[in-house]
Order: C-alpha cells, then structure tokens, then sequence
C-alpha cells in the first residue's frame, strides 16, 4: 500500500510588509539626522568646535589632547596629587603631561549638562570652561585666551 505523499511546504515568501500591512521597522531617522545623536557625542562635538575656534589662534593647542568624562575622578583624571575640593564639583581639569602622555584638558560632561537648560546655554558654558582649562595650562587670563570670554 502506498502511502500519499505530503505536498511539499511553500518555498518562504520575501516579506515586503509586516503583518499589520504598515510595512516593515526601520529607523526613526536617518543618521545624519541630529534626533540618531546621542547627549554625549553631541557633547563631544561642543567640546571639539570650542578647540577648533580657539586652536585656530593658539595653534600649539594642536598637541594637547582634549577629553570628555562622565564625572570627575574616574578614569586618566584621578592621579595621586589630584586637588579635591568637597564643595564643588569641577567642570573641568587640566592634566599636564608626563607618565608617556601629553597635556590633557578633561572636561565633565554630567555637570556641565546640570548646571545648564538649553543646547545654547550648554555650547556657552562647554566653551567657557574650555576657554579657562586652556588659560590655565598656557599660563594666561581667560580673556587673553578669547576676547569675547565672559560677554555672553
């Protein structure tokens, strides 16, 4: 007695939908859209455009190197003679160099985003503790570092 064969199953289909007929997942945006940009490369970026603007006119800024950390006291900014201050908290620091490293400025992402509302009132802030950090390693006020220091 032969037996039926069973049919053979149906080859996969290439889904070009998903089952609610809405189409398939895909990103909320694309890439290059600042929404795929996360707080702290966007924080990173601030950081980088204050070096760009200043390093055009303090061009041996070009062998520093410039950090950004979560907080302070983690990570390649907590040497041993590290200075702390149980009042405030530092928004940045300037690590010079040694130990087979460069100069380097770290600055602290978590609170310089607290003390700060907006984008603009963060960039602000972002550039101004750069401007301080670099005045301190050249030896130099603020001001002399950037003129417009202070006036916004």
């Amino acid at each position: 007695m032969d037996r039926p064969v069973p049919p053979r199953p149906p080859e996969p289909r290439l889904r070009r939908r998903d089952r609610h007929g809405r189409g398939m997942r895909g990103p909320i945006a694309p890439p290059q859209v600042p929404l795929s940009v996360s707080r702290a490369d966007a924080f990173v970026d601030l950081v980088y455009d204050s070096r760009d603007r200043l390093e055009r006119r303090w061009p041996q800024l070009a062998e520093v190197d410039f950090m950004v950390l979560d907080v302070p006291g983690f990570g390649p900014d907590s040497w041993p003679d590290a200075e702390t201050d149980a009042e405030t908290v530092p928004l940045g620091r300037v690590v010079p160099a040694g130990g087979g490293h460069r100069d380097r400025i770290v600055i602290y992402r978590r609170p310089v985003e607290i003390r700060t509302k907006s984008r603009d009132e963060r960039a602000l802030l972002v550039h101004e503790v750069v401007v301080e950090q670099v005045a301190e390693l050249l030896g130099l006020a603020p001001e002399s570092v950037d003129p417009r220091y202070g006036q916004d």
